[in-house]
Order: structure tokens, then C-alpha cells, then sequence
């Protein structure tokens, strides 16, 4: 975009129904810092100059349903991070608060839910 400058942010946004909460378990998880944080909205940052995950407080707020399934809310996107073993990640993501999910699609994948139900993938580096 023409009107970006250097030094401005971007980021996904993920709808949550306590956005410092979320952030906290995402900066926890992934060892980012919590960068900026006022009522109703958390940012979460590699670095200074990102990638930023960027939580937002949602009124009515529905966990979305995984596998999908007719006439519940469904998963709009989902976040993937590759890891170097999975028992240990999954091991790390569950001590903070997520949720192992009951259908596991893949053997070199984990799909879990973070803990607002939005569900996240751990993917077995395999190279």
C-alpha cells in the first residue's frame, strides 16, 4: 500500500472474549512479547517490527466448533507453527492452557485449541 510508512504495524486479528488473556497464552507460547495492551485490545510481537498477532475483545463471542460441523460456528482461519517434536510442544501448549482437540486429521500434526477455542496447529518439522 502506498500510504504505509516503515515503522507501522500489521498483524491478523483474532477475535477473542479476553484479548490480554489470549495474548498472554500466545506470547507464553510462542516466547513473543506482550507489545501493547488497553481495554479491548492485546498485541502480541516477535519483535519490534513483527510479525504481530493482534487479539480483539468480541461481544457474543462464539468458540468456534472443530471439525467443523453444520450449523455451529465455524473456523475462519486457524494459526500452524512447525516444531522439532511434537510431544514436547503439544506437552508445552497444554501446561499453558490449550486443549488437545479429539479429531487429529494428520499423524505429523496436533490440532489444539487455545483458550478461547480457536483452534491452532503443531506440525512436525519433517526435513
Amino acid at each position: 500500500m502506498r500510504s504505509r510508512t516503515g515503522g507501522m504495524w500489521w498483524g491478523t486479528t483474532i477475535e477473542a472474549p479476553d484479548p490480554g488473556g489470549l495474548a498472554r497464552f500466545y506470547a507464553d507460547l510462542l516466547g513473543w512479547h506482550l507489545g501493547h495492551q488497553e481495554p479491548g485490545t492485546a498485541v502480541v510481537a516477535a519483535s519490534p517490527q513483527g510479525p504481530f498477532l493482534v487479539f480483539q475483545q468480541a461481544e457474543g463471542y462464539r468458540a468456534p466448533v472443530w471439525p467443523p460441523a453444520d450449523g455451529a460456528q465455524r473456523p475462519m482461519m486457524h494459526l500452524d507453527f512447525q516444531v522439532g517434536d511434537l510431544g514436547p510442544a503439544v506437552a508445552d501448549a497444554l501446561a499453558l492452557g490449550a486443549t488437545l482437540a479429539d479429531h487429529q486429521p494428520q499423524d505429523h500434526v496436533r490440532v489444539l485449541l487455545d483458550p478461547a477455542g480457536h483452534p491452532f496447529c503443531l506440525c512436525l518439522d519433517q526435513t
